[in-house]
């Protein structure tokens, strides 16, 4: 029995593959064609007949296993050739594989060795796909689909809202289709879930993004109640947000709710924005303490800016100004979760860490955290402005609380902005002591600060026309911040006040230097050049101006008034019509408008911005002569007589008015209505001469008695008025020049063959009040305009000054934003 079992060697333990590489000559393939055995096992069916047991040493039973370690005993074949893994002669080698290895009797035959097969020739061609079968329809329809879907959102990121609603109605019709077509070739199953919901989707959207929303609301209402949908019911939220836009508040808040119950609560961010949403549609509705209940939960929960400062918002509605106290505080401790200044500063002069700082510096990520910041200072600026007046007993203390609060967190820089706007409350109020008291605590602040407060103590000491001391803080302001482009505008503001303007200029220009953007001094260097007659350099700097603020009606009357100047009244006129589109109803540049269509000789684009001018403003005595002399031009003294009325409504004291209505009456052959008039104005104005005149006249015409009434009085006018022209020649020097000078407002009448708008010119200015005892009013004699020998006035608007323009465009002071 152990006969038969062999303990392997131990000086043959570790190497288990030994005997490998020995030759045994049963394997010799060499004289297989002197084996008879096997030559006939090849010919014949001898090979594949049952092994002759006899020859066997024994059965299947009783044979002991053939491993690599033990059994002596040979295996052998049928054909009495020892089987592989057998061990010969005592040497144990491993089995190996029986399969053939490409070794063939063809080799010696003269065939080459072509295990592989490469003889036979390439393979024959791929089939081509059948483009006509079903499945590849339906793939292809699936491609176009989402390429639509695709093109949809593309041209909704590019602003074509409409192009995107086209493509994603087409995606929705070639969608139907495919879900058609796959029903018909295959079981429901097989439809693709995911694209149908992203179909549907951008097409809601869409829908949206074009303000149809019902439409819209359709589209969700598809996707929220189907079930198979399995995250439809966030769609909700989309819903509410259109609900909202429709000022459909219940609803919005309906549909909030509903998708926030969907949610779970592992989506704490989504869940947060929902509440936040509620919020928002509650305080739309008018209802703060809901609202304060949602804001409350997110400040425990995830407090963030908006949160907080929607909070403030609600006490504020609701008056509660303890809560208002611990909402700011809330507010303020809010996590920013943006890096300070110092992760920018290098802390050495290592030149690979420089760059790495000065790559990082302006980076987006830190854009992304200047906005963040730049968003919570306006949160708390805002919040803090609307609190301190109702927190406490007054505003001042409020502002006080708030200032304290700040200092003690990390935005201890906002403290002194909230100093300032607390002046400019006082601004605000009309106290102007305590404004410049508050703004004089910063003189011994660090140079930013003070640099602010003193630009703003500039200009208030301006506005009060108090030049030296807005001279002295505008020096301060300078030199605490060499660099405040808003303190330069204030120093060459002062300097321009006093007549400097070559100065004022370079200031301006140094303020320009350090901000660009400073389109204060950009406008006063405009300003600037116009007073120094530099008008090319002045338009330079006001069409630089105007690509800045396209908008701005001070610029464009700037460029305007320029080109009138520069006597181009085509540019002028096109520069107007560009802001009357900004301020259509400024009756000071419609009657400019007519002013430049009048000397361009086209009457009625004139009139036209003449009676605009008047329609808005009817007090301008320029437009209502204007219009009174074009309705004479034409012939319908009846028209003129509504303008002069109003004139002489607006100058009683003139006399002139009430002629020119007189005049008209008489033209138009009301002599009767004429001739009353002339009796009211004799009795206002009895010295009149030309009223008295035309009272003779008429008389005589109709044969009235009062003829020689009137008569006498004009004679005993003209006496008197010779008696004073000849005091006022005693009186005055003998020189010929003095005598002229002194002879102008006695005859300043002249004959009746002068033109009306000498008549006018001659007659007291517009400010001028009348006087019955003025020599100058007596002496200007009126002649009829309506007579044979005169002509239709030609009026013209006073010819606007610099000043004028200085005067109406305000320096541009820089007053810190609230």
């Amino acid at each position: 029995m152990m006969q038969n079992v062999h303990l392997a060697p131990e000086v043959d333990e570790d190497d288990l593959y030994s005997g490998y590489n020995d030759y045994n000559p049963t394997f010799d393939t060499e004289d297989l064609e002197n084996d008879v055995a096997f030559q006939q096992a090849a010919r014949t069916s001898h090979g594949r007949r049952p092994p002759v047991t006899a020859k066997v040493p024994g059965t299947s039973a009783s044979r002991p296993l053939a491993t690599g370690f033990g059994s002596k005993a040979s295996l052998t074949s049928s054909m009495g050739r020892p089987m592989t893994g057998a061990i010969q002669d005592g040497v144990a080698r491993p089995m190996t594989a029986v399969h053939a290895a490409g070794y063939t009797k063809a080799a010696v035959r003269g065939s080459s060795f072509d295990p592989l097969g490469q003889a036979r020739g390439p393979a024959p061609p791929l089939e081509m796909k059948n483009s006509d079968s079903s499945e590849e329809k339906i793939r292809q329809l699936e491609k176009k689909v989402n390429e639509l879907v695709e093109e949809s959102c593309i041209a909704h990121s590019c602003g074509d809202l409409k192009l995107a609603l086209e493509k994603a109605k087409e995606a929705g019709r070639k969608e139907r289709v495919l879900v058609r077509q796959r029903e018909q070739i295959a079981t429901p199953e097989n439809i693709n879930l995911d694209l149908t919901y992203s179909v549907l989707f951008n097409l809601a959207s869409q829908y949206a993004a074009n303000e149809m929303y019902a439409e819209a609301l359709n589209t969700y209402q598809v996707i929220v109640k189907n079930k198979m949908f399995s995250n439809g019911g966030r769609l909700k939220v989309n819903m509410g947000n259109i609900y909202l836009k429709q000022r459909n508040y219940s609803k919005a808040i309906k549909f909030y709710r509903m998708a926030l119950d969907q949610i779970p609560s592992v989506h704490k961010e989504m869940r947060i924005k929902i509440m936040q949403n509620i919020g928002v549609a509650f305080i739309k509705t008018g209802q703060y303490v809901d609202a304060i209940s949602s804001f409350e939960h997110i400040m425990s929960t995830s407090p963030n800016l908006k949160a907080g400062f929607n909070l403030i918002l609600c006490y504020f509605a609701i008056g509660n100004g303890e809560q208002m106290k611990k909402a700011f505080q809330k507010l303020i401790a809010v996590p920013l979760e943006v890096d300070y200044d110092d992760k920018y500063i290098s802390p050495n002069d290592d030149p690979h860490t420089n760059l790495l700082i000065e790559a990082i510096k302006n980076d987006s990520l830190r854009q992304i955290e200047r906005e963040r910041k730049s968003m919570a200072e306006e949160y708390i600026m805002t919040a803090a402005k609307l609190i301190a007046p109702v927190i406490e007993t007054s505003f001042a203390v409020g502002y006080d609380w708030c200032v304290e609060v700040v200092k003690a967190s990390h935005y201890v820089e906002l403290a002194n902005d909230l100093e300032i706007n607390k002046a400019t409350t006082y601004l605000r109020q009309q106290d102007f002591n305590q404004a410049l008291e508050t703004l004089k605590m910063f003189e011994k602040k660090d140079s930013r600060v003070k640099s602010a407060a003193a630009t703003n103590l500039s200009f208030l000491y301006y506005l009060e026309n108090e030049l030296a001391q807005a001279t002295n803080y505008a020096d301060l302001a300078v030199n605490s911040d060499r660099y405040n482009p808003a303190a330069l505008t204030n120093k060459g503001n002062t300097v321009f006040a006093n007549g400097d303007f070559e100065k004022a200029a370079e200031f301006y220009k140094e303020a320009l230097r350090n901000d660009s953007s400073c389109t204060e001094a950009l406008y006063n260097l405009g300003l600037t050049y116009k007073k120094l007659n530099r008008i090319d350099e002045a338009l330079d700097c006001f069409l630089k101006l105007h690509a800045i603020l396209r908008n701005s009606a001070q610029v464009l009357h700037q460029i305007a008034n320029i080109y009138e100047i520069m006597e181009d009244p085509s540019q002028a006129i096109e520069w107007l019509l560009q802001l009357i589109s900004v301020v259509p109803t400024d009756p000071h540049v419609l009657s400019k408008l007519g002013k430049l269509y009048d000397n361009e000789g086209d009457k009625s684009q004139a009139f036209h911005y003449y009676y605009e001018s008047y329609r808005y403003f009817p007090s301008n005595i320029e437009v209502i002569e204007w219009l009174g002399a074009y309705y004479i031009d034409t012939q319908f003294c009846e028209k003129a007589i509504e303008y002069f009325e109003r004139a002489a409504l607006i100058l009683p004291t003139q006399v002139k008015w009430q002629l020119m209505v007189a005049s008209c009456y008489r033209r138009s052959g009301n002599y009767q209505k004429a001739l009353e008039k002339y009796k009211v104005i004799h009795r206002k104005f009895p010295e009149n001469v030309e009223c008295l005149r035309f009272l003779v006249r008429l008389c005589t015409d109709m044969g009235l008695k009062e003829v020689q009434e009137y008569t006498t009085k004009l004679k005993k006018v003209e006496k008197l008025k010779e008696i004073r022209e000849q005091r006022i020649k005693s009186g005055r020097d003998g020189s010929a020049r003095s005598r002229r000078e002194g002879n102008t407002g006695g005859e300043s009448g002249g004959t009746k063959g002068e033109r009306l708008s000498a008549r006018l010119k001659a007659l007291p200015g517009t400010s001028e009040p009348y006087e019955s005892s003025s020599s100058k009013e007596i002496d200007a004699s009126y002649v009829d305009p309506l007579g044979p020998q005169a002509e239709r006035p030609k009026t013209a608007a006073r010819k606007r000054t610099e000043e004028d323009d200085f005067a109406d465009e305000e320096l541009g002071e820089d007053l810190l934003p609230e």
